[in-house]
């Protein structure tokens, strides 16, 4: 019998993450809802704390223009790039991160420098940031869920940062592992935290990748991964690790989260490749989300998601359907 490959508009939203996973979070979300009810608005909110409290206030951010645009596409309007999330510690549904990220908090914050490094450290937020001057680039983002956006993020490349560490010429691949703590985040069963992402050597020093503090002139909400996140435009998103607490060098592929629990689905080159269907759903095309309706325009994919000049050369003569 042949199976045909979902086209991108017809995916639910429960095919997206692994079905156990799925199934653990919700019957959690049933746990605390009971509760709720039994306690009652009152007594719940004193109990838990209360799941509604407002995020730190985004910034503005001194930022240099550059030549990083996307000219056949329109910029994503910042109320929907900032509502419409993946950040599963706080929630599996797209509106959960906006709802549920108000408890995390920005400041202090401290990214610890580990492993293949000559001078192991750990250093301030705001110390990172003056490292170099921020730069706003448009770039295009793309979801493996096959959902897109044109996005202007504000950092500098990550490049950058990485030549200032010093890494050990042992060092071939950067493993980034975001933050998990359990007193602000919801940390849904069937995951397992700290959520870790990872990017070979040469993939990490290419000027496309970048240290990212911020988006539309303003620093990261929280539910785009403040105060620091890496992103990298030719992957699907989940590459862009958010809320990092850790960068480590090392020597061998690191473990990553999405590829450790579901490797035939989530590789961990994961560039986006409208040629390689998730075995659930096409890659051919996707949803872009770049307006204000309701109804999203359906664009074919690009190769590397539209970056292939620039980024092509790095994986010359590598069979991209094994090494997805």
């Amino acid at each position: 019998m042949l199976l045909r490959a979902k086209k991108a508009h017809e995916i639910a939203s429960s095919e997206i993450t692994p079905q156990a996973t799925v199934e653990a979070f919700h019957q959690m979300r049933r746990s605390r809802r009971d509760l709720l009810k039994g306690l009652g608005s009152v007594g719940a909110a004193a109990m838990l704390g209360g799941f509604a409290t407002a995020a730190e206030a985004e910034t503005a951010l001194k930022v240099v223009s550059t030549n990083y645009k996307v000219s056949d596409r329109e910029t994503t309007p910042a109320a929907k790039a900032k509502n419409y999330n993946n950040f599963y510690e706080f929630g599996t549904d797209k509106g959960d991160p906006a709802r549920n990220a108000g408890k995390l908090k920005t400041r202090p914050w401290t990214v610890k420098v580990e492993g293949l490094v000559k001078k192991p450290q750990t250093i301030d937020i705001d110390t990172i940031m003056a490292y170099r001057p921020i730069e706003e680039r448009v770039y295009r983002f793309r979801c493996v869920e096959a959902w897109s956006m044109v996005i202007p993020w504000d950092g500098y490349s990550l490049s950058e940062f990485i030549k200032a560490m010093e890494p050990l010429p042992s060092a071939k691949f950067v493993q980034f592992i975001s933050d998990d703590d359990p007193k602000v985040m919801e940390l849904p069963s069937g995951i397992e935290f700290p959520y870790s992402e990872g990017l070979r050597m040469d993939e990490a020093m290419h000027p496309l990748t970048l240290l990212t503090f911020g988006s539309y002139g303003q620093t990261l909400a929280n539910q785009q991964g403040a105060p620091i996140r890496v992103i990298v435009p030719w992957k699907y998103g989940f590459k862009s690790a958010k809320s990092i607490v850790r960068i480590k060098f090392v020597d061998k592929m690191p473990s990553t989260t999405w590829n450790d629990m579901a490797p035939d689905e989530y590789g961990f080159y994961s560039n986006v490749n409208p040629s390689v269907d998730h075995p659930r759903w096409s890659q051919a095309h996707e949803r872009l989300l770049n307006t204000n309706s309701i109804l999203p325009k359906i664009v074919p994919t690009l190769p590397f998601n539209g970056y292939a000049n620039e980024i092509g050369a790095m994986y010359a003569g590598m069979d991209l359907r094994k090494n997805f």
